[in-house]
This record gives structure tokens, C-alpha cells and sequence, in this order.
């Protein structure tokens, strides 16, 4: 696990999902390893950095034994990216409190936005490894 760059993410929520698809498609090599927050890997994880299961409304990044959370997980998340994606640093000049303010506003939201699954996303089989479960 120590060099696994991990993201937890919400499974049943449709936007994280799209997310995580996103990700996948411009990760070349496979650098990011994912798992949903209904599962026991993710449960163990946010235990071991102290982050609060029961109230979590937020993507969580795992890097190099660090936790990133909200916005500055989406923007470490970028910076590993193919193609241009990295150019997104650039909304780290905006104050952490307003960029965490936005994303809080999405992430509280995201059902009504984005819809909800009844069950968390089953990846398919070539897929399979790139998750922890």
C-alpha cells in the first residue's frame, strides 16, 4: 500500500463515478489506484488517517503517505495527469477556504446534481486490479 497513490472515492454517487472514469482515461500508467468509501480498504484507510468515515462528503487522496482532501486533492489528482491537466495548479493561487467552499457546495449537492446508484460501480475485468476492495 505505502507506494500505491489511492483515491477513495463515493461509489454510489454517479459525478464520482464520471470522476474516477476520467481519471482512468488519463492515467497511462496506471499510477492511481481506486476504492469506493462503502468498502472495508477504504474504511481501513480513513481509519489509519483520521478521517471521519461517517461525515465524509469528500474525495481523499492518498500520496506518498499523505492524505489530501477536497480541493487540494483534486489538484494534486490533476498534476499527475496526461495532456494538460496539470494547468489546473494554476487555482492554487485561489485562498484553500473559497476553493474548499466551492467544492463543498458540489459535494453536499452532488445527489441532486449528478444522481445516485443503488450499489457502488463494478469495475470491469481489465479494471479489476487498478481497484481495492
Amino acid at each position: 500500500m505505502k507506494d500505491k497513490t489511492i483515491i477513495i472515492f463515493d461509489g454510489v454517487c454517479n459525478f464520482c463515478n464520471s470522476s474516477v472514469n476520467f481519471i482512468i482515461k488519463r492515467d497511462p500508467t496506471s499510477k492511481f489506484f481506486f476504492t469506493p468509501i462503502q468498502s472495508n480498504k477504504a474504511q481501513a484507510l480513513m481509519k489509519k488517517y483520521q478521517q471521519d468515515s461517517n461525515n465524509c462528503n469528500t474525495l481523499i487522496l492518498i500520496k506518498n503517505e499523505k492524505c489530501f482532501l477536497r480541493s487540494e486533492a483534486v489538484l494534486e489528482i490533476v498534476k499527475d495527469l496526461s495532456g494538460y491537466w496539470y494547468l489546473f495548479g494554476v487555482f492554487q493561487i485561489i485562498p484553500l477556504s473559497i476553493r474548499n467552499y466551492c467544492y463543498n457546495f458540489v459535494s453536499k449537492n452532488r445527489y441532486r446534481f449528478f444522481g445516485k446508484k443503488d450499489s457502488c460501480m463494478i469495475p470491469t475485468t481489465e479494471l479489476q486490479k487498478r481497484f481495492l476492495l
